[in-house]
């Protein structure tokens, strides 16, 4: 009885061990329970979320409202060509007139007419003729142009209300949004294809425009001047441009931001041109190599360089070596974002800018002056911009003026020299103030450079300084 008692009571305590060693060790707050896993797992209902979540995303209503407002633009423009030969031996006869044919893309943006697309789709057009998805075709009369950032705006008469598209907020879209890109390439009906938002304020080292939208959306040679838009069908972005070595879609695309676009159109259908305005400042902006080079600890902003006199930044007490990190409520780190959102402003508008000096951060109000105003100076040249009525008189579409010559070195050729307009430095175009200001801002002062230019005269001449 007593060696009955006894291995009854060991049982009793092996089965209390192993089943404290399983509460302790297994259970559900054990110590190789699944909840003291490093691994993450997916809830069991993921995949079924996930997969309503696809299920879900319908484009068919975006597709629809903007199918009906992009239009197919087609523009005419005519060229003389000489037969070297037959001038030879019968005399000039002032060439002979050759049509030549483009065609792109466009969107309506109000019921009576007004029509947005690139300035490239329709540049030096005669004739420019629009279909639209119904097929009813109307000519077009050019209203307004802004070749800087590659808009233009059209105007047709037709005998009907039409469908047009409505604008979003650029600057509230976001990386990885679904975008639908729709263009009229072919005079066939409106195409439709789909993406998302792969980077915003993607600067690509243009003339103009700094600030664009980049997107996966196929776009293809046709669809310039087409709407990129949201999955409500609001615009977005106009479609201007792909990144491709073979002229093909191959993953980019590119469109200007709505925000930049609406502002232009509205300037040229109030004012008649595009008011643009500065904030006065010069520099770059900030990463690790530069950061490092300039001795600052900071690596993301705009490094203010310079300072344009009687401009609004420097009223408002800007100097060299500020960092500017945000403009309203906007966040600054490249020099595409800061000129997309100036870009957006007109003259005499005021924007609140923060700023980082000696590691401490402040906040002033920045009135934007004029455009026009804007110099720049290099080698002892003055530069500023040119306006409508120099561009008609020279035939030209951009380039910048001598305003003061106060290099030594020129001063016998003073007069010859102040008030030429430059086409070209180094062979990239003066499109304006800023292009220069950016060209120059890689120079080094000993350091020569090729400058084409038309004098007053109307003589392009080239000279080496």
């Amino acid at each position: 009885m007593k060696k009955f008692s006894s291995l009854f009571l060991v049982s009793v305590l092996s089965g209390a061990t192993t089943l404290a060693g399983y509460k302790l060790l297994i259970d559900n707050d054990g110590f190789f329970s699944k909840s003291k896993s490093v691994v993450t797992l997916a809830p069991s209902n993921y995949a079924k979320n996930a997969s309503l979540v696809l299920e879900g995303l319908d484009f068919t209503e975006a597709a629809d409202k903007t199918v009906h407002t992009v239009v197919h633009v087609k523009n005419v423009s005519y060229r003389t060509i000489s037969n070297p030969m037959l001038e030879f031996f019968y005399g000039y006869n002032g060439g002979q007139q050759q049509e030549q044919v483009g065609t792109g893309s466009g969107v309506i943006i109000s019921e009576d007419g007004y029509i947005v697309t690139n300035n490239h789709v329709v540049k030096d057009a005669s004739d420019i003729e629009i279909t639209l998805n119904n097929k009813k075709t109307y000519k077009a009369k050019l209203i307004g142009t802004d070749s800087k950032m590659d808009i233009a705006l059209l105007k047709i008469n037709a005998d009907e209300k039409l469908a047009y598209s409505v604008f979003a907020d650029s600057d509230t879209s976001k990386i990885g949004e679904w975008v639908l890109a729709v263009g009229n390439p072919y005079n066939l009906t409106s195409t439709v294809t789909a993406g998302i938002i792969s980077a915003k304020a993607r600067n690509l080292d243009t003339n103009g425009i700094q600030s664009f939208i980049q997107t996966d959306a196929a776009v293809n040679p046709g669809n310039s001047g087409g709407a990129l838009v949201n999955t409500r069908g609001e615009l977005i972005g106009i479609n201007t441009m792909i990144s491709s070595q073979t002229g093909s879609y191959v993953g980019y695309s590119f469109a200007v931001p709505s925000n930049i676009a609406r502002k232009i159109i509205e300037d040229i259908m109030e004012f008649g041109n595009v008011q643009r305005g500065i904030l006065g400042v010069e520099g770059g902006e900030l990463n690790s190599a530069a950061s490092k080079e300039l001795g600052v600890k900071e690596t993301q902003g705009f490094y203010v360089k310079k300072v344009t006199k009687n401009s609004g930044a420097e009223k408002s007490g800007l100097t060299k070596g500020d960092i500017i990190i945000k403009l309203d409520n906007q966040n600054i780190n490249t020099y595409a974002e800061l000129s997309g959102f100036i870009n957006t402003k007109r003259p005499n508008d005021k924007v609140q800018v923060s700023y980082i000096r000696d590691g401490k951060t402040y906040t002033v109000p920045v009135v934007l002056t004029k455009n026009e105003f804007y110099t720049t100076e290099f080698k002892g040249i003055e530069f500023e911009n040119i306006d409508a009525a120099d561009k008609k008189k020279y035939r030209i579409d951009a380039g910048v003026r001598i305003k003061e010559i106060n290099n030594d070195n020129l001063k016998p050729y003073y007069d010859e020299l102040k008030g030429t307009i430059i086409l070209s430095i180094d062979n990239v175009k003066a499109t304006d103030v800023e292009t220069v200001s950016r060209i120059i801002e890689k120079k080094d002062e000993n350091q020569s450079v090729s400058i084409e230019m038309i004098n007053k005269m109307g003589q392009r001449i080239r000279i080496i300084i």
